[in-house]
C-alpha cells in the first residue's frame, strides 16, 4: 500500500514541489495550505506522515500540531526556517517528531521522510499468534508493543511515536543509563542531524505526560551527568 503524506504550507509552489517529488516516489500526496485545514485533513484522514510548515494562515503550525497530537502519533516534521532554533524547540515541545530547516534540498526531505517512515515501521512489530510477547510489564507500567498503547495503573497515556520508542527502549533495560547520544542515535537513528537538546525536550514532554510530579520522577529518572534511565 503507498505512503500517504500531508504537506502543509502557504508557499503553494514549494507544496508542488514536494509533492511532485513524493508522488514520483509512488506516495499519495494531500495538501494544505493553512492551518486549519491541515488540521481538517489529519482529522478525517490517516497519514503516515505529516510535513508542515511553522508559518500559516488560521492556526500556525504549532498550534495544528499540538491539536493532532491530541487524537494521533502520526510522525511530524516541522518545516522551520533556517537558523531559527527556537522554532525549532518549540515543535518538538508541541509534540514534533523532527524538523526541516528551510530553504532545503527535495532530496534530503525524501530522504529524511523515508528514514522516518522506516524506523516508525520498525518500531511497530508484526502480530504473533502469543499476544503476551508484545506485552512489556515492568513496575506500574504495561506497554503494549503492537498497539503502541501505554497504561499506568489501568489508565491509558497518549505518547508519540518517539516518546513511546524511549520509554519502551527504557523500561525494556531496567537500571540501564543511556546517554542523550545513545538515546539519539536509538532512537532517532544514525544519520540523525539533530543535537542532544532533542533528548532533553522529549524526556520533559514524556515526564509531564506520565510523571506523578515532573520535578521528581518517578519512572523515567536523571543520572547527573550521564543520562536517563529507567527505575
Amino acid at each position: 500500500m503507498a505512503k500517504k503524506v500531508l504537506v502543509v504550507d502557504d508557499e503553494k509552489l514549494i507544496v508542488k514541489g514536494i509533492r511532485f517529488s513524493l508522488e514520483q516516489d509512488g506516495m499519495e500526496v494531500d495538501c494544505a495550505y493553512d492551518g486549519q485545514e491541515a488540521l481538517d485533513l489529519a482529522t478525517a484522514n490517516h497519514y503516515d506522515m505529516i510535513l508542515l510548515d511553522v508559518m500559516l494562515p488560521k492556526l500556525d503550525g504549532f498550534e495544528v500540531c499540538q491539536s493532532i497530537r491530541e487524537f494521533s502519533t502520526v510522525p511530524i516534521v516541522m518545516l522551520t526556517a533556517k537558523g531559527d532554533d527556537m522554532d525549532k524547540i518549540l515543535g518538538l515541545e508541541y509534540g514534533a517528531d523532527d524538523y526541516i530547516t528551510k530553504p532545503f534540498n527535495i532530496l534530503e526531505v525524501k530522504a529524511r521522510i523515508k528514514a522516518i517512515m522506516r524506523r516508525a515501521a520498525l518500531g511497530q512489530p508484526v502480530m504473533t499468534e502469543h499476544k503476551e510477547e508484545n506485552i512489556v510489564e515492568n513496575g506500574d507500567l504495561v506497554l503494549d508493543k503492537s498497539n503502541r498503547r501505554l497504561t499506568i495503573l489501568g489508565e491509558e497515556y497518549n505518547l508519540t511515536s518517539k516518546e513511546f520508542d524511549m520509554l519502551l527502549l527504557l523500561v525494556t533495560n531496567p537500571k540501564k543509563v543511556f546517554s542523550r547520544e545513545d538515546l539519539l542515535h536509538k532512537i532517532w537513528g544514525e544519520d540523525y542531524p539533530g543535537d542532544e537538546r532533542t533528548v532533553d525536550v522529549h524526556v520533559r514532554r514524556l515526564r509531564e505526560k506520565i510523571e506523578p510530579n515532573p520535578k521528581e520522577p518517578k519512572y523515567v529518572r536523571t543520572k547527573w551527568g550521564v543520562g536517563y534511565y529507567y527505575m
